[in-house]
């Protein structure tokens, strides 16, 4: 066996044993965290009263003006109740949005190729006890889309982002909500 065989070989078996010493650290930390001290699922039941997906589903959504404002609105209702009915609500959620476009691209005629369409959205959420804002935030969805020569195709293609951009703040905003529920007692 040549000296480079050898090294190859030496630097393969080294290589394995790094991987197994990790494997094993992440095995025992894993261990140790049970359902009590540690690790709990987000979404799953737990013995620190309802779970999450149903205190989601007492979050009273305020209407959102505009196209947009309603499709982040939809979307939180619907990752919260699942379209069903929703149960009677402890908290109201008020949020209101900006827009902006700006190119990018930009060809020496002055025209535009691409444009981003970014979104931004407060939201407050409000405990229907006591009326205090007990959660507030922003989030922010951005999306990407060609400009072309037919005016069809580019209004579609800014309604898409714009429903891109609507699905990434309201999945971020649930996000956020799931969070601060899952550590409340309420």
């Amino acid at each position: 066996m040549s000296s480079s065989e050898a090294q190859a070989r030496n630097r393969k078996n080294g290589r394995g044993r790094r991987v197994a010493a990790c494997v094993a650290v992440l095995g025992a930390l894993l261990a140790g965290c049970g359902s009590e001290a540690g690790f709990r699922p987000l979404y799953g039941p737990t013995s620190h009263g309802p779970a999450v997906n149903e205190k989601m589903a007492r979050i009273q959504i305020a209407t959102v003006p505009g196209r947009v404002g309603q499709r982040i609105r939809n979307e939180l209702i619907f990752q919260s109740t699942g379209g069903g009915a929703p149960p009677p609500p402890a908290y109201s959620l008020e949020i209101t949005i900006t827009d902006s476009i700006s190119s990018s691209l930009v060809l020496t005629t002055g025209d535009s190729l691409t444009q981003i369409y970014t979104l931004n959205a407060s939201f407050r959420l409000i405990s229907m006890r006591d009326k205090k804002i007990v959660l507030q935030g922003t989030s922010q969805g951005r999306a990407v889309f060609e400009r072309f020569s037919s005016i069809y195709s580019n209004v579609r293609a800014r309604e898409d982002a714009e429903n891109r951009a609507a699905k990434t703040v309201s999945e971020e905003i649930k996000g956020r909500l799931a969070a601060f529920l899952a550590s409340s007692s309420a």
